[in-house]
């Protein structure tokens, strides 16, 4: 799939490699890549899977993997906990 310049896209790169991460962590985190994702403008036509540059919104440039056209946001605080719903609530 091509992807037009300008186009706001998502791009990964790992910063560290499981050997450089830091002594002390837990075991299955140590055993994984420090990766680093960024969305920005894409700075030139190219392809998913392509590494490319972007310029992010406040203006640098970073480079890596193309990963995402148009990335949304899919975060949460996670499911509702009951218990707490009622917490601080005054009664009238």
């Amino acid at each position: 799939m091509s992807v037009a310049r300008g186009t706001w896209v998502e791009i990964e790169t790992t910063v560290l490699q499981p050997a450089q991460r830091a002594p002390g962590l837990p075991e299955d985190t140590a055993k994984t890549p420090y990766v680093l994702r960024v969305s920005g403008f894409l700075e030139e036509d190219a392809e998913v899977g392509r590494e490319v540059a972007v310029k992010s919104l406040i203006g640098r440039t970073h480079r890596g993997v193309l990963r995402l056209v148009n990335p949304g946001y899919d975060h949460s605080f996670g499911a509702t906990v009951p218990e707490l719903l009622h917490i601080g609530l005054r009664e009238a």
